[in-house]
């Protein structure tokens, strides 16, 4: 999912998080595959590196499940390149899933501080 690294460096994601990640990032505005991971890397201030082969196939998954939407494009660089678009249901996915997240981070922050 993410490249594995030394103490520091990128390093995996939590179970579930790609989604509501690439989520968010498409929230945004809509973007390429290399623009999402570009993203999340940028936005995580290098800690999260995601590899195309979790991306792709999360991309392919949400927009099968009709999260996300898909159409051609010209990229900065003029080149086509397939770009991903929220939909009404991925927006609604996107506050439920952020939601379930910060329940859950406050629980565990509970525990850690306990």
């Amino acid at each position: 999912m993410v490249d594995e690294r030394k103490d520091g460096e990128p390093g995996d994601l939590v179970q579930g998080t790609l989604e509501m990640l690439i989520l968010k990032t498409l929230a945004l505005e809509p973007m390429h595959g290399y623009g999402v991971a570009l993203r999340i890397e940028q936005v995580s201030g290098g800690v999260f590196r995601v590899n195309p082969g979790s991306l792709l196939p999360a991309l392919s998954r949400m927009e099968r499940g009709g999260r996300v939407k898909s159409e051609w494009r010209a990229t900065e660089n003029n080149r086509r390149a397939k770009y991903y678009l929220l939909t009404a249901a991925g927006r609604k996915a996107l506050m439920a899933e952020t939601a379930q997240w910060e329940r859950q981070t406050a629980a565990i922050a509970r525990i850690l501080e306990a």
